[in-house]
């Protein structure tokens, strides 16, 4: 059976391994990395999909803003969700988004960025962030940059730039 849970210190070097051989490249990884000593982590929100003590997935929800003329306001980037290359297309993605969405709206966060597949991402309620009246502070198509309002109309009346720590830009 595989579990959700919060990540442990035991399970940072798995995690490191998982994420790069998911992405094919260290720099995802390294994103994990600097996030995890930022004041943008959020423990709670840095789950692992695991079986018999292997890591199996994770998926890393942290801080970010939305700077509206008027106003800034708190959000969630989901970055990165990765999964075990020979464990793929068994449900473990889908399971993190899930389980780390609820975790989200436990915390009592309203909103939810993420940079993706649309045909992925849309299942869980994920609508292009454009349509919202958002923009991204980083080079995005339209099409992969995308928003959730974990609370009704949490994103009504809201007019901004999603603004993504520096250390996001070397992706």
């Amino acid at each position: 059976m595989i579990d959700i849970i919060p990540e442990s210190k035991k399970e940072i070097l798995a995690i490191r391994q998982l994420i790069t051989e998911a992405f094919e490249q260290a720099k995802v990884a390294e994103l994990v990395d600097i996030i995890r000593k930022s004041e943008n982590f959020i423990p709670e929100l840095s789950l692992v999909a695991v079986e018999k003590e292997e890591v199996l997935g994770h998926i890393l929800f942290s801080q970010i803003i939305i700077k509206t003329p008027n106003k800034t306001i708190p959000a969630l980037a989901l970055a990165p969700l990765a999964v075990k290359p020979s464990h793929q297309h068994q449900g473990i993605g889908s399971r993190l988004v899930q389980v780390g969405l609820s975790k989200c709206r436990e915390l009592d966060h309203a909103i939810v960025i993420v940079v993706g597949d649309p045909r992925y991402y849309q299942r869980f309620g994920f609508q292009t962030a454009g349509n919202f009246g958002l923009q991204s502070s980083l080079s995005l198509p339209d099409e992969v940059f995308m928003a959730l309002e974990l609370q009704p109309a949490a994103l009504k009346n809201i007019t901004g730039t999603v603004l993504y720590p520096a250390y996001f830009q070397n992706l």
